[in-house]
């Protein structure tokens, strides 16, 4: 019967091409790791670094540079943890616990020439720990029950509820429209708006001016062609007594004048 995770496929977190292998004294204490105790100037084994992770443990790899045979692997199913470790006086250098098929296990020393690679290293490990975290969190969550009380917005029995339709257009239809951008005022309750005393009066009694409009003579002249009599110019009438005047004190001014002289 194939065990759970043959199924599972292998993705690659990680690749650096150079590293560097220490062998490391056994720990005497609980006090921290220090790569100065290790020989930094003459490393056991050099080559590359392949970081891969199947489910949710992920494998560090040392391999050979040129063919790719395995040279060392560390299962690692947390992070920090017991299978890497850092060290108190370098951020290039790294504790590893490798393990062969029989389960034996070793602790090595990896560092990295260049501080770029080690700090890659570091976060492809952080990365895939907080999306194992975050898988382990929604399945709890899937599996147990949702105990947290449920926001419950149906009506109680009993309860009722208010709605004003249309009290806003009623408001809007009782204002008066003004026309053409004049403010006018609304008719008085329970009245009648009386017409403007001088526009009916005006209309009436107004009559058309003598000679005021050539479609007014052409029709008095069809009514009467012989015996219409021409109306009388008021201006001719005025002017002639203003001479007429004129002329019956003229002599008298004369003769005063002669006496004069």
């Amino acid at each position: 019967m194939a065990t759970e995770g043959q199924f599972e496929y292998e993705s690659v977190l990680c690749v650096k091409p150079e590293v560097n292998v220490y062998r490391i004294p056994p720990r005497a204490s609980n006090r921290a790791i220090r790569a100065a105790d290790w020989k930094l100037d003459a490393p056991d084994w050099t080559g590359r670094m392949r970081v891969t992770a199947r489910g949710k443990v992920v494998y560090v790899k040392l391999e050979d540079k040129i063919s790719g045979e395995l040279f060392a692997q560390a299962p690692v199913d947390e992070y920090p943890g017991i299978a890497v470790e850092t060290v108190s006086d370098s951020s290039r250098y790294f504790v590893l616990r490798i393990q062969d098929d029989n389960g034996r296990s070793a602790f090595i020393g990896i560092g990295f020439g260049d501080r770029g690679d080690a700090f890659d290293f570091n976060v492809a490990l952080q990365d895939h720990f907080k999306w194992v975290k975050q898988e382990d969190e929604f399945t709890k969550q899937a599996q147990a029950p949702d105990s947290t009380p449920k926001l419950d917005l149906g009506f109680k029995e009993g309860q009722t509820i208010t709605l004003n339709i249309g009290q806003s257009k009623k408001k809007d239809r009782s204002r008066p429209q003004s026309s053409g951008g004049l403010g006018l005022l609304p008719p008085p309750p329970g009245g009648k708006l009386a017409p403007p005393p001088s526009s009916r009066s005006t209309n009436h009694n107004t009559q058309p001016l003598a000679g005021g409009s050539d479609t007014g003579c052409l029709l008095d002249l069809d009514s009467s062609n012989s015996n219409s009599v021409a109306p009388s110019d008021p201006t001719s009438t005025s002017s002639s007594d203003l001479w007429g005047d004129f002329d019956s004190i003229s002599p008298n001014f004369s003769s005063k004048s002669q006496q004069w002289d």
